[in-house]
């Protein structure tokens, strides 16, 4: 069980399963799209989204609840190095241009680690706000607007829409991420939670989420997909309003961040039934 345990936390601790998130909402989009599969493509933004999560979480921005991986933090490290060695190779087996339009979001991670403002002491994650934006932008950018502009669609009001609700998705699923760190967080990172309270960010949670699902009725026409979609509407509710400050360990780390995977079986099932 021990064994268990700890290749369990290494598959979180590694990014692994936010990684797998973020390629089932690629998934989901080319669904929604009719856009065509692109293995060097998923391969490549789930090698991304390794390092870069990887390289956010470790470059000296990690507060209290990270200092437990102190003892794992090497082998993390040979890991994600791999990752970015094979990133490199899978960026020659996709279009320049695919590369040059998520150049804009490969920069905006790496400001959200590295500091640059304020006489180089802030990034971006430290600007009141900013950093639940960027995280949701960058989501929105590399699981909607990058494989549309992958596979040389154009840009339409169904492709915006579905981008306006990835990045209101991405939020949602943040808020309970900025719940737990409430109490390790500091108090001049202003998050949603710090500022208007756990139960008033439940509520802008639930106001989001039911836009979203407004939204789901202009985007897609087939009613299956409609039904997969309230289906996760209705597990995003629940484990946004069960959400607390003092969460197990990995409510939000596995069981928030397994929400898009829940999703695309959901729709994988119904579409295979």
């Amino acid at each position: 069980m021990k064994f268990l345990k700890t290749v369990f936390d290494f598959y979180i601790n590694a990014s692994i399963h936010v990684a797998i998130a973020v390629i089932c909402l690629v998934r989901i989009t080319e669904l929604y799209l009719n856009l065509p599969y692109d293995k060097n493509l998923l391969i490549f933004i789930f090698l991304g989204t390794i390092t870069g999560y990887n390289f956010v979480k470790y470059a000296g921005v990690a507060k209290l609840h990270h200092k437990s991986l102190t003892s794992g933090l090497q082998i993390i490290q040979v890991f994600s190095f791999i990752c970015f060695l094979a990133l490199c190779y899978y960026a020659f087996l996709i279009p320049v241009k695919t590369l040059l339009f998520g150049v804009p979001f490969i920069v905006l991670t790496v400001l959200y680690a590295v500091p640059f403002l304020s006489g180089f002491h802030k990034n971006l994650r430290e600007v009141s706000y900013l950093k639940i934006v960027v995280v949701a932008l960058v989501w929105a950018g590399f699981t909607v607007l990058i494989p549309v502009f992958n596979a040389s669609e154009t840009i339409s009001v169904n492709i915006i829409l579905l981008a306006i609700q990835r990045f209101l998705i991405v939020v949602v699923l943040i808020l309970p991420f900025d719940i737990r760190d409430v109490k390790y967080d500091a108090i001049s990172l202003q998050t949603i939670p710090r500022k208007i309270g756990v139960e008033k960010t439940k509520r802008l949670g639930l106001i989001l989420m039911i836009f979203c699902l407004l939204l789901e009725y202009l985007i897609v026409p087939q009613v299956d997909v409609k039904n997969g979609f309230m289906v996760f509407f209705f597990l995003v509710i629940i484990l946004l309003m069960r959400a607390k400050t003092n969460q197990s360990k990995y409510y939000s780390s596995f069981w928030v961040e397994a929400l898009p995977i829940f999703w695309w079986f959901i729709l994988f099932g119904i579409h295979n039934i």
